[in-house]
């Protein structure tokens, strides 16, 4: 039963409310004050009186207090709720189809808080309701409705439920949804949380099932609206750059999407911003970063997006570069100083793998370059061999000399000169010339020549009118030095001089090895493994684009194959390869493997629509006004007691007293006296305003702190609430930070005392209380983070790795470092910043870790720990035990690797 934004659970009771005339017939009588009366037994019967009496009246006040209490106690047992949400309609069954494959982690919790809404409108009616999903399981069972059950049976499927890592299968689903139907001939209403994405490269696979919903009962749709479902595409190497690319379904306004560079320890080495104008589906832009910064690039992620659409991860092909070298006869090709690829060896070992051999043997393997060093290529079958290869992609890099010069071919950028001023095709000069500024449209933009870098001779290119937009270098008489064309998805480029110092000394400078770590750095990676050698599973990504240990059922794919290999639950996207330090890996994106990205067709006629972040959350209020029905109670009876006489004075104090503690606020947090902050050791915690959150904070500090009591040396007193800017920090070692969404930026007095706090040794653990197995249980808390911290001094971050001295303080743990929740990241700062003895100054996670802490009055846990039950409570607890040896006495045990040198020193 709703009325308006009141709902009620048991509608029922409020047929009680007309009794209430009856409960004031019943009231309004209150006997007389009692008085005190001689009591001669002798004269009782005679002196009596016999007239009749009339019984006091009860005053209205009184029976009006008295009728509000027997009100609050019949609506509070109907169980009211304010705010009851939006129900799916109809009085029949309701199913809940979900779209969890990528697109939905955007807006997992507002996705899911709709379900659990539209399920507890059900509960409250008394429906029976069901679950389908549209994406495949991770097990590859066929997609199906669950079988009908009692709603609120639903609440733990739903909670349970994940996004995919892998687009939605809605044919699968409507084949599944028409055979379960068959088992449930009956009509039913439908709640849809569409991911408002078409998924199929052609045609329309929503409508069907959407008309097939409605078809069946009245259909509800829900789905993110004025957010747009964006696609990191992995990126295209260029010298000194990477272009990044994204898709997007078109939203109204222009707008700009941030992209980080990440390592491999999670550290953020760049950041691009991508514009896109309203109401177009792409956009790009450029990450400059030099060679050697992007090598380390082993992630690409959209800022402030949790998909696995909008994380790309960088393998080999983004780094490695085989590089073929051919000379123009086998024999001295690397001589030193005078041979054609000495200097070409030596310039492209360093960063490049370097192979050599014929054109045929080097074409077997994936290559990403080849280098011809004055070797014209014959007609025929190694011709054709080398444009197909070009064409597909490879960069082929020719080197002047006497016999290119005098035999051309046809797999040159631009046509060379021929004339007799020319010997043997080669141009001469009687002072050598310098090389002049590299255009800004050049891969050698930014480098500068130097001045002693000069030309002598160099094969002329014809002119032309594409011949300047092909010119990669030129001499100070604006005669081409470099050209190059592009042709299919690779390119030829063309040094006009030899590779060795016969015809310039540009072999001899560092700008040598410059410009060919820009020209390879042009061409397309290539990754290791070939044929058919199985790439096995390492890490695969869940549906927020976190990566973590494969599931069961992930299969090993051929190396042949991976290309082509599309992602799905055999086969998810994450890194494969060759388990083991130093096996080679090979990324599988989700963008690699989606055909496009367009938005869904308009749900059918008379399809009730709404955003899922217009939902609020339902609030019962039968505790709040049975909690007030007991007041108004206790009142009533010190009133009546006061009225007939039967209170004293110091019984009355006493009573107002009582009755102001009861409708007092909650207990507060406890209090410390400032002088007494430096007689003990204490964990403090920052109040967060939310009382709730509060307490179970301080439940779980002192759960902690009575542990490490009993388990260690250390002598914790109670924890403390502080207000950074306000209360001194500089005697609390460790400062626990509850992140809730409410929380705002702090003022510059707060933050004063934080980075001074920070700069001391102290720690700071920020807790979002929504990481991994607690994901949407404190939607916001990750934006709120992002406010508390932009204006500390936050230093670089890494995840904990298995070295970290956390993981070992006092018991030996997993980096997870689980908490009431497990399977999230936790950071700390890099192990290299060595700024108070390389310990972190802060910790960010969201395993909830006070949750798993807490202990109540009555010496249990009062939350439950999610989902490793009481032995991730264990591990919950050690990682405390090491956080606060960690924040007494730092880096103790990583000083333990120097143990064998002391005591040698020691011995002698």
């Amino acid at each position: 039963m709703i009325l308006g934004p009141l709902g009620f659970v048991v509608p029922w009771l409020l047929l009680a409310l007309p009794a209430l005339p009856l409960i004031w017939w019943l009231l309004r009588v209150t006997p007389p004050s009692p008085r005190r009366q001689a009591f001669p037994p002798l004269r009782l019967l005679r002196d009596l009186p016999a007239p009749e009496e009339t019984p006091a009246r009860t005053p209205w006040w009184l029976l009006l207090l008295r009728l509000a209490a027997a009100a609050l106690i019949v609506v509070g047992l109907a169980r009211p709720v304010w705010g009851p949400g939006a129900s799916a309609g109809g009085d029949g069954p309701l199913l809940i189809v979900v779209d969890d494959g990528w697109p939905s982690a955007a807006a997992w919790p507002a996705r899911i808080a709709v379900a659990q809404s539209a399920v507890d409108a059900a509960a409250r009616e008394g429906r029976r309701a069901a679950l389908l999903t549209t994406a495949s399981p991770e097990n590859a069972e066929p997609i199906r409705p669950t079988a009908l059950m009692p709603a609120e049976e639903l609440r733990p499927r739903l909670s349970a439920l994940r996004p995919k890592p892998w687009a939605p299968d809605r044919a699968v689903a409507l084949a599944g949804l028409e055979t379960w139907r068959q088992a449930h001939p009956g009509g039913f209403s439908s709640l849809y949380l569409a991911d408002a994405v078409e998924h199929q490269a052609e045609g329309d696979g929503f409508s069907p099932l959407a008309e097939a919903l409605a078809a069946a009962g009245p259909l509800t749709l829900a789905s993110a609206e004025g957010r747009p479902v964006r696609l990191l595409l992995p990126p295209r190497a260029e010298p000194d750059r990477l272009h990044l690319a994204l898709r997007q379904t078109p939203v109204a306004a222009d707008g700009e999407v941030a992209v980080l560079a990440r390592t491999g320890d999670g550290r953020a080495l760049a950041r691009a911003v991508i514009p896109v104008a309203a109401a177009t589906r792409e956009g790009s832009a450029a990450l400059d970063l030099p060679l050697e910064i992007r090598n380390q690039i082993t992630r690409l992620e959209i800022e402030g997006e949790d998909t696995a659409g909008a994380a790309v991860l960088l393998d080999e092909r983004f780094r490695r570069r085989p590089v073929g070298l051919i000379g123009p006869s086998e024999q001295g090709a690397v001589t030193p100083l005078i041979g054609p690829l000495f200097y070409l060896d030596r310039a492209l070992a360093p960063f490049a793998e370097l192979r050599q051999g014929s054109v045929e043997q080097l074409l077997s393997r994936q290559l990403a370059v080849m280098v011809l060093a004055d070797r014209p290529v014959s007609d025929g079958r190694e011709r054709e061999q080398l444009a197909r290869w070009v064409e597909g992609g490879g960069t082929l890099v020719r080197f002047a000399g006497p016999r290119l010069a005098e035999h051309p071919d046809s797999l040159l950028p631009v046509r060379l000169r021929a004339g007799e001023r020319q010997l043997g095709g080669a141009l001469s000069w009687e002072q050598p010339q310098a090389m002049a500024p590299f255009p800004e449209n050049s891969p050698f933009a930014g480098l500068s020549p130097p001045a002693e870098v000069t030309i002598a001779s160099q094969v002329l290119a014809e002119p032309g009118p594409q011949l300047s937009d092909r010119t990669w270098a030129r001499l100070t008489d604006g005669t081409p030095l470099v050209t190059a064309e592009a042709r299919g998805a690779g390119r030829v480029v063309l040094f006009h001089v030899t590779a060795n110092a016969e015809w310039s000394n540009l072999p001899l400078s560092g700008l040598f090895i410059d410009m060919l770590r820009r020209v390879v750095a042009l061409s397309s990676g290539v990754a290791g493994a070939e044929g058919e050698v199985p790439l096995a599973p390492i890490e695969t990504m869940d549906g927020f684009g976190r990566l973590g240990p494969p599931p069961g059922g992930v299969a090993a794919i051929p190396a042949s194959r991976f290309a082509e290999t599309m992602t799905g639950p055999r086969h998810p996207p994450g890194w494969y390869g060759v388990p083991g330090e130093g096996g080679e890996r090979r990324a599988l994106n989700l963008s690699a493997t989606v055909p496009g990205l367009r938005p869904a067709a308009a749900p059918p006629p008379g399809t009730t629509v709404f955003s899922v972040g217009g939902v609020p959350q339902e609030r019962d209020l039968g505790p709040w006004l049975l909690g007030l029905a007991l007041l108004l109670l206790a009142a009533d009876l010190i009133l009546s007691l006061f009225q007939r006489g039967l209170l004293g004075r110091g019984a009355r104090m006493a009573a107002l007293l009582a009755l102001l503690w009861f409708s007092g606020p909650a207990a507060q947090a406890q209090t410390v006296d400032p002088a007494d902050m430096p007689l003990a050791t204490r964990i403090g915690y920052v109040a967060s305003g939310d009382p709730s959150v509060d307490d179970a904070v301080r439940m779980g500090l002192a759960g902690l702190s009575d542990y490490v009591n009993r388990r260690t040396a250390a002598a914790l007193a109670e924890p403390v609430a502080v207000v950074p800017g306000q209360d001194d920090l500089s005697f609390l070692p460790l400062l626990y930070w509850a992140v809730t969404p409410q929380g705002g930026e702090p003022n510059a007095a707060a933050l004063a005392a934080l980075n001074e706090y920070m700069r001391n040794g102290g720690i700071i653990l920020f807790d979002t209380r929504d990481e991994g197995s607690g994901e949407g249980y404190a939607p916001g808390a990750q934006d709120a983070l992002m406010r508390l911290t932009r204006g500390l001094d936050i230093p670089p971050l890494a995840p904990v790795s298995p070295e970290h001295v956390l993981t070992r303080a006092f018991y030996l743990l997993p980096p997870e470092l689980p908490g009431r929740f497990a399977g999230g990241q936790v950071w700390v700062s890099r192990q290299e910043d060595r700024a108070n003895d390389s310990v972190s100054p802060v910790i960010i996670g969201g395993h909830d870790w006070v949750g798993a802490w807490a202990v109540d009055g009555r010496g249990s846990n009062p939350y439950a720990a999610i989902p490793g039950g009481n032995r991730q409570r264990t591990l919950a607890y050690r990682f405390g035990v090491n956080l606060v040896m960690y924040a007494l006495t730092g880096n103790y045990k990583g000083d333990q690797v120097h143990v064998p040198a002391i005591l040698e020193r020691l011995g002698n």
